[in-house]
């Protein structure tokens, strides 16, 4: 530690050296041993290692076995607040996040009341303020989730909205779907879109096929996302608008994200790390704690996620963090709520199944971790270099680790005992520090 003054000036001109890391920035590709200068919520300079007299700071950080790199952002959480708090709160939510290493989140809009007016919008966005990350929020596509009859767009983002989603209830209106596109294009924001097509579906959470049919239930087969996301990759197409494919789970539907691209339509994609670290057969070992929407999948869809992180065609990994209580998910397959938790595995995922096996860079998993999540909220943050937000998270790639408790409220997540790679140290968010592992 360097000395301890600035008496009175408050945590935001607290100078902080990271000294040594390997510093990971996305944006420009960089990669390399570096001290990082923290200073009044910014990145003052990056120098070569040993450049910056110790004295000189409030908080010295040896970083010389760590990897330093852009604070992580999920586009895609569900904190439960306001409205179902007995599962997670922002500030628990928040918390956990911190201890993943995310310094900026995007809470969806499904709470109770649900997030289709400025009211509960400024609720969030006000209790997300005292968590120290950046707690963000979509607001409802339409009123009451009812896909009839559009939220006033421009008015909620004067409030603070990030963007606009119904997730957890598909729009099936075609025509309805086309005109919430036409707005978002107008206005410039962006659609994120749950796809899951109902009417092809019989018990949702669980893929249709061998595991579904080995437990004599029908599921949910993959053409229940393919067709929802083949209309709205056409009327992305045709309307400009931003789209976000969220949480992909089918093979089909990253080879149509990709035909869209390829057409021009402005159309993105995230996967959660539970889809591509795991498959339909985790049903029968994890019961309730495999079960979502959309369901884990085949191997060979897993593969297909995979490669569309390799190629671009996959912009982003998003958590869908998705807290429940033991309760709910002790009922029986067919009755437990959807979802699992995911900050606090999701890099440690990352690491394990894509890094590690050689399928992306860890440059490239910060691309997808950070600096594309960034760039589809236009938000400040996703980079290391003098004058960006001093948001990092520092992390041993290499530290292995079992999964064993969380920060969050909830802890349904079938990868509790599981033995991971890569271990958050250190989250620092706005210069501050917000987590270190003890």
């Amino acid at each position: 530690m360097g000395r301890k003054s600035r008496i009175g000036k408050g945590w935001k001109n607290i100078m902080i050296l990271i000294r040594g890391g390997r510093v990971v920035d996305p944006a420009t590709g960089r990669d390399e041993r570096a001290d990082l200068v923290l200073e009044g919520g910014v990145i003052r300079e990056i120098c070569a290692p040993g450049q910056a007299a110790e004295t000189d700071f409030d908080q010295v950080i040896d970083a010389k076995n760590l990897v330093a790199a852009p604070g992580l952002v999920d586009v895609h959480v569900h904190f439960r607040d306001p409205g179902l708090t007995y599962k997670e709160d922002i500030h628990s939510g928040a918390r956990a996040a911190a201890r993943g290493g995310f310094t900026t989140v995007v809470c969806m809009a499904n709470t109770k009341p649900i997030v289709d007016n400025e009211e509960t919008l400024r609720y969030v966005l006000a209790e997300g303020k005292k968590t120290g990350i950046h707690v963000l929020s979509c607001a409802a596509v339409s009123r009451g989730f009812e896909g009839r009859e559009l939220t006033d767009m421009e008015g909620l983002l004067a409030a603070g909205a990030a963007g606009f989603t119904d997730d957890g209830i598909p729009l099936m209106d075609g025509v309805f779907v086309k005109k919430a596109m036409e707005e978002a294009a107008r206005l410039d924001t962006v659609l994120s879109f749950h796809e899951e097509d109902k009417s092809f579906i019989v018990n949702n959470g669980i893929n249709h096929g061998a595991v579904s049919d080995r437990l004599g239930i029908y599921g949910s087969p993959a053409l229940a996302e393919d067709a929802l996301v083949a209309r709205d990759c056409m009327i992305a197409l045709e309307t400009g608008a931003k789209v976000d494919i969220q949480h992909i789970s089918s093979g089909h539907a990253v080879r149509m994200v990709r035909l869209a691209k390829n057409l021009g339509a402005n159309v993105w994609a995230e996967v959660t790390p539970h889809h591509f670290a795991l498959t339909e057969e985790a049903v029968l070992k994890y019961g309730t704690l495999a079960k979502m929407n959309p369901p884990l999948r085949t191997e060979t869809d897993r593969a297909m996620l995979i490669e569309g992180l390799k190629d671009g065609t996959i912009d982003m990994i998003a958590t869908d963090h998705a807290p429940h209580s033991a309760e709910e998910k002790a009922r029986p397959l067919t009755e437990a709520p959807s979802g699992i938790i995911g900050l606090e595995t999701a890099l440690a995922l990352g690491i394990t199944c894509l890094v590690k096996p050689g399928h992306l860079s860890l440059c490239e998993l910060m691309k997808k971790m950070s600096f594309n999540p960034a760039r589809l909220y236009k938000l400040d943050c996703g980079r290391l270099e003098a004058g960006a937000p001093a948001d990092l998270v520092l992390f041993d790639e290499n530290e292995e680790w079992t999964v064993t408790d969380f920060a969050s409220r909830a802890a349904n997540s079938p990868f509790v005992g599981e033995r991971l790679t890569g271990r958050v140290k250190y989250t620092i968010c706005e210069g501050k520090v917000v987590y270190q592992d003890r």
